[in-house]
């Protein structure tokens, strides 16, 4: 990485010389600088809104860059020790989509774990691939799936020769991370392209002595959340591509999908961040990890809660841990995460990042102080004196195994019907049901509804966990596929 040019920040520094002119604009957004708007001026801000502005000649154009734009793009992968990186406004779920898109033509079969985000089986539905789903090993008393173990796609490998590409999770959601120079060696050696969703681990490339990142090891596209760890504005990421990637191909496959009128307060925001990152980046995730450790030791000191770390490496499906990562078990409280979570914020006035049926995640990054951890703990030690009761093992994991019979796009599109919930056991499932975040989804189309995921859907949406997914908006119904 090149020091000396990741000073620069080629779109900012360009929006500033184009206010400084104070052009008369005869051009969209509607609102001219915000004089149409005065409500959003006093929202936003003067200058934030003087700065939402449309492609032109001297701020280039992210359909299809070729100075400032591409500028911003070519610094990015430097930081990033890609070969090529595209500025994304449409969050990550567009830039796995992109991934997904690039490696798959219809027909064509992708490796990937069940247990991926949404975006990862929209791309399914978008595209007609066919998923070869490994099913994560479970820790059940922590109620998590975990990481991809290198057997389990060797044998996935093994027995589908013809599949094109590997997708990778690392790390997850709970900072369980694979051996990911593993998983790319075995998809290369396969002629097969190495993807990996990188939404939680934008701080990998830039830590020290954090877990591997998908550039490191050698993945030919990654697709990074540069809005979650990385400091840039919410619905900003950047989609990294590795040298054996056709990167023209790639910039076509982005602009199938993503807009035509790209954010300049996103794309300046992406390249704000990632001259911060490059410049400060390492001295700064070096403090969010010893916040993070710290929470750790004090919230585990209060008993009942269990905040995991390093302690779960096992060598294979958790290879490392990312110790950023502030998840805390609650079973011990006799309590889900998603009670926790609402007790946060309802009693106590803080916003965890998502509480599931067994767990609580708080998400630390460059921008936590550690005052704010302390009231995180002192909550968190009041709940346990206050709420706790004795303790219910109703549910034993996160993830419960799905029979996939339909891929994704010919379960989507078939004949439906919609049916009550508890009415459609044994039926397959043609739309998502999730808890979001994180955005795993229970059922996926082409997936057959058990009991057992009734139950937990039902145990899910009693206990407050944010359900979507389904055309029913109270998740009291299904579409299914017609039998014939």
């Amino acid at each position: 990485m090149d020091l000396e040019r990741q000073k620069k920040a080629p779109i900012y520094e360009a929006l500033e010389k184009f206010r400084r002119q104070r052009v008369v604009p005869f051009d969209v957004p509607g609102h001219k600088r915000g004089r149409g708007n005065p409500e959003l001026v006093e929202l936003l801000g003067e200058k934030c809104v003087s700065l939402d502005v449309n492609s032109m000649k001297p701020l280039d154009n992210l359909c299809h860059p070729v100075s400032v734009i591409k500028d911003a793009e070519d610094l990015a992968a430097d930081a990033f020790g890609a070969a090529q990186a595209f500025l994304m406004v449409g969050g990550t779920t567009s830039s796995v989509q992109s991934m997904i898109l690039t490696a798959c033509k219809p027909g064509d079969k992708i490796i990937l774990p069940r247990n991926v985000h949404k975006s990862a089986i929209n791309a399914l539905v978008l595209c007609g691939a066919k998923p070869v789903y490994i099913d994560p090993k479970v820790d059940r008393e922590l109620g998590i799936p975990l990481g991809m173990e290198a057997a389990d796609v060797r044998a996935a490998i093994e027995a589908n020769p013809d599949a094109v590409a590997v997708f990778i999770n690392n790390p997850t959601y709970y900072g369980i991370c694979s051996d990911l120079r593993a998983l790319v060696e075995l998809a290369h050696s396969h002629g097969m392209l190495a993807l990996v969703d990188e939404a939680h681990g934008t701080h990998l490339y830039f830590g020290s002595g954090l877990p591997c990142s998908g550039m490191a090891a050698g993945a030919d596209m990654a697709a990074v959340s540069m809005h979650k760890s990385g400091g840039s504005l919410t619905q900003s990421s950047i989609l990294l591509c590795g040298p054996g990637v056709n990167a023209g191909y790639v910039g076509n496959i982005i602009n199938l999908t993503q807009t035509t009128s790209g954010s300049y307060l996103l794309m300046a925001s992406l390249d704000i961040s990632r001259r911060n990152l490059a410049m400060r980046g390492e001295k700064s995730f070096a403090r969010v990890v010893d916040m993070a450790e710290y929470a750790r030791r004090e919230i585990n000191a209060i008993g009942g809660y269990y905040a995991y770390g390093s302690e779960l490496k096992n060598g294979g499906s958790v290879y490392d841990f990312d110790v950023t990562k502030l998840a805390v078990n609650t079973r011990g409280l006799g309590l889900t995460g998603i009670e926790v979570y609402d007790l946060l914020r309802d009693e106590y006035d803080i916003q965890v990042e998502f509480g599931d049926l067994s767990n609580m995640l708080a998400y630390i990054s460059i921008g936590d102080r550690i005052q704010d951890i302390e009231r995180l703990v002192g909550a968190l030690a009041d709940i346990r004196r206050l709420y706790s009761r004795p303790r219910s093992d109703q549910f034993t994991a996160e993830y419960i195994t799905p029979q996939v019979v339909a891929t994704p796009q010919q379960a989507f599109y078939s004949e439906k019907e919609m049916l009550p919930l508890r009415a459609t056991a044994g039926r397959i499932c043609s739309e998502f049901v999730m808890c979001y975040p994180p955005g795993i989804p229970i059922l996926a189309p082409g997936e057959v509804i058990t009991q057992e995921i009734i139950d937990y859907i039902e145990f899910a949406k009693a206990k407050g966990c944010s359900m979507q997914g389904p055309e029913s908006s109270d998740i009291s119904e299904l579409n299914v596929l017609k039998e014939v």
